[in-house]
């Protein structure tokens, strides 16, 4: 019986790889043992975060040429998966010195010229290589891509306030700013209302609302209290069936906000299903995954331990893992599915430095098609000291996407 299990397992995960094709462009990519530079998923291809490494491994010097050889790594990967710039319909940009932001957007509005993506832009602690990194997902499909831009909007970057497939949403990182003047106000609940309702603007541009969000990021700065962003955030959305979420703490923002939102709506809200194990409690603020169609957006978990008394015990960044890939196991499997069909994750380390002790536990849990990978270190390390009540600091989390097989192939 226990062969026929294991044996029943194996096929299932072969079954699952199967429908999934690992993008490598033909000069080699930044991919290793433990992701693929590109996840061919059917309808979206997910593009791993791509440094500023040449094909050769060297780094370019200048900043300007960093980020335009991201932005060729990127193409290379677009490329070897059949598409062009033109697919791309949603960007992540990482830097570790925001001052060098306004660079950056030129840089990227030269690049995608009259069809930009939707972009979200946040500064971080320190990066795998270079001083930037872009993932990106394109779509398959162009039926129905079209920018979204609402009517009396100010909007200056270089990219688009949303992008509409044929089935989903994909939205800019919307500020905390007045969007007449661009002032950020002192009070944080302000901030976080006028982020949102950018947000709403988005959406309401696109025919739809808050209850068609599937994923959301709030990125904050250690300005924003969590309580405040979580009070003024429930109040869009129905309890118990909030957007899947990953809040990430980030150590600066575009333009000195201090929070901005970024996320995904699906079109047909038929398409959309929260997905919450039983023996979890409904949220106010985040679902555990939700469905759009047959791709599913997981909220980030940590090592955190559930239940009574529930905490983070581990001490180091590969038993955290351990903890947290358990949690995320526990809503896949609620969903029908398992890590087979995971097709892009982010990581977020608390220490770099761990990346390789992190790494070694990371590729237990996927076969012989890794998924895309973004890595980075969003903050400065925390202390890694035990409180009162033996909990210790997280030193990881991890969010992802799966794709369920039906028709995405």
């Amino acid at each position: 019986m226990r062969f026929s299990i294991i044996a029943i397992l194996f096929c299932s995960m072969i079954a699952a790889h199967a429908q999934f094709r690992a993008i490598t462009p033909a000069k080699g990519g930044q991919g290793n043992q433990v992701y693929s530079p590109g996840l061919d998923a059917g309808d979206y291809v997910y593009i791993s975060g791509q440094g500023p490494r040449r094909p050769d491994g060297t780094l370019p010097k200048f900043f300007d040429a960093q980020v335009r050889q991201s932005l060729d790594n990127i193409n290379a990967i677009v490329e070897a998966a059949g598409l062009t710039l033109e697919h791309v319909v949603y960007t992540q940009v990482y830097l570790d010195n925001m001052d060098q932001y306004p660079e950056t957007d030129r840089a990227i509005g030269e690049y995608f010229g009259k069809t930009p993506p939707a972009r979200a832009v946040l500064g971080v602690a320190r990066l795998p290589a270079g001083h930037v990194q872009i993932s990106a997902i394109a779509v398959r499909d162009m039926t129905d891509r079209q920018a979204i831009n609402p009517p009396d909007f100010k909007w200056t970057e270089a990219a688009a306030p949303g992008v509409l497939t044929h089935d989903q949403l994909f939205i800019s990182s919307m500020p905390g700013s007045d969007p007449t003047d661009g002032k950020i106000p002192d009070d944080p609940a302000a901030q976080v209302d006028m982020a949102l309702d950018r947000m709403q603007d988005v959406l309401r541009a696109a025919g739809l609302q808050f209850s068609n969000m599937v994923f959301v990021n709030p990125y904050l700065t250690g300005k924003i209290p969590y309580r405040v962003m979580n009070e003024r955030y429930a109040r869009r959305f129905e309890f118990g069936n909030t957007p899947a979420r990953a809040t990430i703490d980030v150590s600066s923002l575009p333009g000195g906000v201090q929070i901005e939102y970024t996320g995904v709506a699906v079109r047909d809200l038929n398409q959309r299903r929260a997905v919450r194990p039983k023996n979890m409690p409904p949220s106010p603020t985040a679902s555990p995954c939700v469905f759009a169609g047959d791709i599913l957006y997981c909220s980030a978990k940590d090592g955190f331990i559930p239940g009574p008394h529930g905490g983070i015990y581990a001490t180091t960044t590969p038993h955290q893992l351990r903890q947290t890939m358990r949690n995320l196991l526990d809503n896949l499997e609620e969903a029908g599915m398992n890590f087979g069909q995971v097709v892009d994750t982010n990581v977020y380390l608390d220490d770099l430095s761990d990346l390789s002790a992190f790494d070694q536990v990371y590729k237990e849990y996927f076969g012989a098609v890794l998924p895309a990978r973004t890595t980075i270190q969003q903050i400065a390390p925390a202390e890694r000291k035990a409180d009162n009540e033996d909990h210790f600091p997280g030193l990881e989390q991890v969010s992802f996407i799966a794709v369920r097989h039906g028709s995405h192939q």
